[in-house]
């Protein structure tokens, strides 16, 4: 499985998994195919956009949950570690990143 490695001269660098790291270049808007640099103007929409993102995701789950109970079916099961968790090192690195004015980069 291959990896995004997410680089900034003010954090270590974050490595993340091919899947989760996909999903958070998309709801990003940014192209997950190849390499990209998220600035600090960009970093306080990035991170409402992950956090609206994980809110999305925890109603969607709330409501089939509710949705199974009331028609007397198994509550359906989701992955273990939900967004909100994933992108929890991602939203501090970019609050880092963005305070000392320095860009991430990836695929490069």
């Amino acid at each position: 499985m291959s990896l995004y490695r997410f680089k900034s001269r003010e954090t270590g660098d974050l490595v993340m998994l091919q899947p989760s790291g996909k999903r958070i270049l998309e709801i990003l808007g940014k192209d997950p195919a190849g390499s990209g640099i998220l600035q600090p103007a960009e970093m306080p929409g990035a991170i409402a956009a992950l956090r609206a993102a994980a809110a999305d995701e925890e109603a969607r789950h709330q409501r089939m949950k509710e949705e199974a109970q009331a028609n007397g079916e198994p509550e359906p099961q989701f992955e273990s570690v939900s967004l909100r968790m994933r992108i929890a090192p991602f939203i501090d690195m970019m609050q880092r990143c963005q305070k000392a004015d320095v860009e991430i980069v990836w695929g490069v």
